[in-house]
């Protein structure tokens, strides 16, 4: 069983997690074979081994008139074998002396994305992509009606560097019962400029970038995608979109179709730009209604769900874990003319 615990000096909280130890891959020191984490010639997401995996989720999108856990699937949801956090209701928070903590209680699950083992997002056709993106949203809902699950965080490594211990494309969705501390401070930050700019600081963010157009890199008529003006690393982008709402469960089925074609269209930019790089992706929305609402009464006003995107070209260091200082040795400026071409 994982735990939540609590730093007590800065309020983080971190999950201790045993079943993760379990994973075959954890501790192995990099051997450079990028894109093979598995054993050769087996993969428990491919089509043919869903027998490898937890029982799938109604979820999963099939072809017709095809069984459960077998293949047929074109997008398959499933629990994670080794999860983080283990579905249960909130447990009560403990203490021992100056320190807090609980049952590691929540939802880890894995968004299998295609049964082709060599086809990433990118790769896939636009309407598949939107198929993805939709699955994320009915998972949500999902979770979300579990009033006890207070954030879902949508999230995908790709590549061992990146954090994947499986090379066949997927994404994780992970529900934890605590608003983490980095959603926190993101609200917070958007509630004390709401104060000054009179408007959504998210908002205020796409209109000036897309007047300033330095930083870039695509946009349409829904969404922008820009090299964040303070990037944290080279080739760094947010995803905004053009429509104010704090809940990515809102996006509505036009706007979805043109996520999927920006998303294909940004992700083969870096492909071809950059080298297929590993990254992460990462959705920050507002956390589940049923609590933001109440925690925070102007969260429909002052928060934007978005998109960023961490391709994994420099190592964070001594001085950026100690400082929260990041090096970027790439301007975003030039990182955004460089996509754009």
């Amino acid at each position: 069983m994982s735990e939540l615990r609590k730093d007590l000096i800065s309020g983080r909280w971190v999950i201790i997690s045993t079943e993760r130890s379990k994973r075959p891959d954890d501790f192995r020191p990099a051997d450079g074979r990028a894109g093979t984490e598995e054993p050769r010639g087996f993969c428990p997401f491919c089509e043919g081994s869903e027998v490898k995996t937890p029982p799938e989720i109604p979820t999963t999108l099939r072809q017709p008139d095809t069984a459960s856990d077998a293949p047929g699937w074109t997008v398959r949801v499933v629990p994670n074998k080794f999860p983080a956090l283990n579905r249960g209701p909130s447990s009560p928070k403990m203490t021992r002396g100056i320190f807090s903590w609980t049952e590691g209680r929540g939802v880890h699950e894995v968004v299998i994305e295609n049964p082709d083992h060599g086809l990433e997002l990118a790769d896939l056709p636009v309407e598949h992509i939107r198929d993805v993106l939709s699955v994320f949203q009915q998972r949500i809902r999902a979770i979300e009606a579990e009033f006890h699950y207070r954030y879902v965080q949508v999230f995908k490594n790709k590549g061992r560097e990146a954090g994947a211990s499986l090379s066949h494309p997927h994404s994780q969705i992970v529900a934890t019962p605590i608003v983490p501390i980095r959603v926190k401070e993101e609200i917070y930050g958007a509630q004390r400029l709401f104060l000054g700019f009179r408007e959504c600081a998210f908002c205020r963010i796409f209109r000036e970038e897309n007047s300033a157009g330095q930083r870039v890199v695509l946009r349409n008529g829904h969404f922008a995608v820009f090299a964040p003006f303070a990037s944290r690393f080279p080739f760094e982008m947010a995803v905004f979109p053009a429509r104010h709402s704090p809940y990515f469960t809102e996006v509505r089925e036009d706007e979805l179709m043109s996520l999927a074609g920006t998303l294909k269209s940004i992700l083969g930019k870096l492909k071809d730009a950059v080298g297929d790089p590993p990254y992460n992706l990462v959705l920050h929305q507002a956390p589940n209604p049923f609590h933001s609402r109440q925690a925070w009464p102007d969260i429909d006003k002052i928060y934007h769900w978005h998109l960023e995107i961490f391709p994994i070209l420099t190592k964070v260091a001594g001085f950026e874990w100690g400082t929260g200082f990041y090096i970027n040795p790439v301007p975003p400026e030039t990182a955004a003319e460089f996509l754009r071409t």
